[in-house]
């Protein structure tokens, strides 16, 4: 019988597997072929043709779009960090009056699908003098990160023994050193997390990136993908489209690879108490 049950959980284990990443195993199939092969199914890449890459890079700014989604991304994430701790520490450790409700006014705010706020974010992006440029992108996407990144780092912060802090104000130490010196070295792994998840989610915004961006220059990998056209109008690139999916998905999966350890920490930080 345990046998049987370890056969099965290995074969729902394969399922699972096989389904989250033959997309991806067949875009990369897709992206070594070209012209008719497109068309016919192929589960093995029958030789390694480089031209859709060369022409990922030839027929549009694609290094510019995957330079301007790095700095939108790494900005998105050392700004979500930043007020995210600071934010958590007030959440955590100060009590004053409304904190439940404020806490629960930043959770509503990522409810609201894209679509809902999308007309309101572009009039706020334009009186700013915002539009189709980066930081009109950083701040859009801070919307985003931001509630879910207080959240999870309140929650972290929280169960955080209190002795420490009030070791290091005996001390001398005023708040900022607190956080500065005290948590923040104690809330890397949740850090990490926090900053993986805020940067795949900036990473792969979709709707606020070709909604405030006009120019190819300015956009981000998403919109450029969407936006390919191939020699004609009736021409859709599927080997150009595919060799740009799996050149920006390999990011994601190096920052994986790297980070797993601490991710795998920061989940589990503050499940036990105690």
């Amino acid at each position: 019988m345990k046998v049987l049950t370890r056969i099965g959980f290995w074969l729902l284990v394969a399922a699972v597997g096989l389904f989250a990443l033959f997309p991806f195993y067949y875009a990369v199939v897709s992206s070594f072929r070209s012209g008719a092969e497109l068309f016919s199914v192929a589960y093995l890449p029958e030789r390694l043709d480089l031209s859709n890459y060369v022409a990922v890079f030839d027929r549009q700014p694609f290094g510019q779009n995957i330079l301007n989604s790095v700095i939108v991304a790494a900005t998105v994430v050392a700004l979500s960090l930043a007020l995210g701790i600071t934010a958590a520490y007030a959440f955590g450790r100060i009590a004053f009056r409304g904190r439940a409700l404020l806490l629960m006014t930043i959770l509503a705010v990522s409810m609201f699908p894209q679509v809902a706020v999308l007309s309101g974010m572009f009039e706020l992006i334009r009186s700013f003098g915002l539009y189709n440029t980066l930081p009109g992108l950083i701040l859009a996407n801070l919307m985003l990160t931001l509630p879910f990144t207080i959240w999870v780092l309140t929650t972290f912060m929280r169960e955080l023994p209190k002795e420490i802090e009030e070791a290091a104000f005996v001390d001398g130490a005023t708040p900022w050193i607190v956080v500065r010196r005290v948590f923040l070295p104690l809330m890397a792994p949740a850090a990490v997390t926090t900053g993986l998840l805020a940067f795949i989610v900036s990473w792969n915004e979709f709707l606020f990136a070709l909604t405030f961006t006009l120019t190819n220059e300015r956009r981000t990998v998403p919109p450029a993908i969407a936006l390919m056209t191939g020699s004609s109008a009736y021409e859709l690139p599927w080997g150009t489209i595919m060799a740009a999916s799996v050149i920006v998905t390999l990011p994601i999966i190096a920052l994986v690879l790297v980070f797993q350890r601490k991710i795998v920490a920061g989940l589990t930080a503050g499940a036990v108490k105690g």
